[in-house]
């Protein structure tokens, strides 16, 4: 995707057998997903992010899961940050306006067992169990291709940011289910891209880390314009998108 960082260098001399995919603009997460996704032969598909660690041999049996039910559209298994907290984008619910409110305004924190207060943290489910869950993480996104072929894969509106919570939506509206698998897991190191959490293991400069705040406020408005606006009054959705403009500045 038009990195810069001898990653492309690097992938040549250390791995010359794989056929590399070189963008020469950065497309973003989902227009480039989608240009490498047309490569792929394989009735499963794994998005994996790079800077990820692999545990448990976590992508064989998170495949054997997957491949045991045919309702299964989309998989993740346990991501956990460095100190070993989970990763709440592998297992969450959708950003309705109250879950986003509840959310924001640390309702859900405060009330983490609530189905009510912590819908999109969906943290009153048992995170050590397997489970059906409403949205997963693109860190760790494993999909029939056949069930990313119904939905045309990634949404190239959004650059980067959201675009995960779209896809998941897109396939639950196909009758597909999504499913969080705890067994195995993989270690996370959030940010190393955005810069926006502590946990990434590279220094992410200033302008670039205020560029990823705004796709990621950007990435609320598409969602909520897409499939939530025309549900409420006018005033309340102005109010909404109000909200979403002052998380942008």
């Amino acid at each position: 995707n038009a990195s810069s960082d001898g990653s492309v260098e690097a992938v040549k001399d250390r791995f010359p057998q794989v056929e590399l995919i070189e963008n020469e603009t950065n497309l973003g997460f989902a227009a480039g997903n989608n240009v490498g996704v047309k490569y792929a032969k394989s009735p499963v598909i794994l998005f994996l992010n790079p800077d990820t660690v692999i545990k448990d041999h976590a992508i064989q049996k998170s495949l054997e899961v997957l491949l045991s039910d045919p309702d299964i559209g989309a998989l993740s298994c346990k991501v956990e940050l460095p100190d070993g907290r989970l990763d709440y984008s592998c297992h969450r619910g959708f950003p309705t306006p109250w879950n986003s409110f509840a959310y924001f305004t640390g309702l859900a924190k405060m009330f983490p067992a609530s189905p009510l207060f912590a819908g999109y943290s969906a943290s009153y489910l048992d995170t050590d169990k397997s489970h059906e869950v409403d949205c997963i993480s693109g860190t760790f996104l494993m999909v029939r291709k056949i069930a990313g072929e119904q939905i045309g894969f990634w949404d190239k509106d959004y650059f980067f940011n959201g675009e995960d919570i779209e896809f998941c939506f897109s396939l639950k509206k196909k009758g597909w289910k999504i499913y969080y698998y705890p067994e195995v897991k993989i270690i996370h190191f959030k940010g190393s891209s955005s810069g926006l959490w502590q946990t990434a293991v590279t220094k992410v400069e200033k302008r670039t880390k205020l560029t990823s705040a705004t796709y990621a406020a950007s990435a609320m408005r598409i969602f909520y314009k897409k499939h939530y606006y025309k549900k409420y009054p006018p005033i309340f959705r102005d109010f909404v998108l109000w909200g979403i403009k002052l998380l942008e500045h």
